[in-house]
């Protein structure tokens, strides 16, 4: 298959991410597509519902016994809050109410957050911008693995440890790799954050508190669901960074799955991406995909060939400048 990148360094290219000229391709063949962009009126009130079902759900946990807790933090309520942070992903792009009303996105991503236990949406939104326009972009792209990653996580048993530990990689890598100041909206999102913690906790104890983060960092990590984060852009055929999914798994998370067309299209809402593809599926139907998120993570664990080292990187030598 010419499987590559499981050991030694990341695959270096040299020209452009391949999305810009796709987009530009299907416009010209396709400008219909242009009509999908724009606000999902639906999604403000899917992404309530999971907050307030969460809500209730730390209501019911509060007298369980603390085995309970964890069973039904990694079985139902991580699931939520895995969605829920693919929910802000979408809102990222402004797709809750649109360009016009930016803020309102960023407002509405905090409250999303509440059941994740951990203030997440606002720093999200300030890399996830540069993940697109800079894919694997060395220094820019903070969802490449760092070389310590790369070099020490390439047995299977420090694989299944690297993606228990997602979540931290994730939130601390960005520190260390691209480091940014902290902004308005970050000091907001985190005074929102603790103080319904501190509410939850004053109405119903620590169990709930521990309920809602225990379950985004369980599901996060080594969860069925967490297999999005190898299918994107981890190199399981030498050549291509981007693959999608088109699986049942898409129904709870946003059909995050359909991650090339996506990229292709950001500011179309997750709801609407499996229309990109029907419009223009010659684009799609002949290009690597994934069939099964677990079999992503197995073959991720079990395969030499794929590690963290497995992803195109390029060098953005004028993008710093910007």
């Amino acid at each position: 298959m010419g499987k590559t990148g499981g050991r030694g360094d990341f695959e270096w290219v040299y020209n452009d991410q391949p999305h810009t000229s796709r987009r530009k391709e299907i416009l010209a063949k396709y400008p219909e597509i242009k009509s999908l962009m724009g606000p999902d009126p639906q999604l403000k009130w899917v992404v309530s519902g999971m907050v307030l079902t969460q809500l209730l759900a730390c209501y019911l946990v509060q007298d369980l016994s603390w085995k309970w807790i964890i069973f039904w933090a990694y079985a139902f309520g991580g699931c939520i809050n895995h969605s829920l942070t693919l929910a802000i992903h979408d809102i990222s792009h402004n797709v809750a109410f649109g360009n016009k009303l930016a803020k309102w996105n960023r407002w509405f991503a905090i409250w999303a957050n509440l059941p994740i236990g951990l203030p997440y949406s606002a720093s999200f939104k300030k890399y996830h911008i540069d993940h697109h326009r800079y894919l694997g972009g060395d220094q820019l792209d903070v969802d490449i693995p760092t070389d310590i990653e790369g070099w020490f996580f390439c047995t299977p048993a420090r694989k299944v440890l690297w993606l228990f530990l997602q979540p931290f990689f994730y939130a601390f890598r960005p520190l260390v790799v691209n480091p940014k100041p902290v902004g308005q909206l970050e000091i907001l999102n985190a005074a929102v954050q603790f103080t319904a913690d501190l509410i939850i906790y004053y109405l119903w104890g620590l169990k709930p508190i521990v309920y809602l983060i225990a379950g985004s960092i369980l599901c996060l990590g080594l969860h069925p669901i967490s297999g999005h984060f190898i299918a994107e852009h981890y190199m399981f055929l030498k050549g291509h960074e981007t693959y999608s999914y088109y699986g049942p798994l898409n129904w709870i998370t946003f059909n995050v799955g359909y991650h090339m067309e996506h990229h292709d299209f950001p500011s179309i809402p997750g709801s609407k991406l499996p229309q990109v593809k029907e419009i223009a599926a010659e684009y799609y139907d002949s290009l690597p995909q994934h069939t099964s998120w677990i079999r992503v993570l197995w073959d991720f664990v079990f395969d030499d060939s794929i590690g963290p080292y497995a992803r195109v990187k390029r060098d953005y030598k004028l993008s710093k400048q910007e």
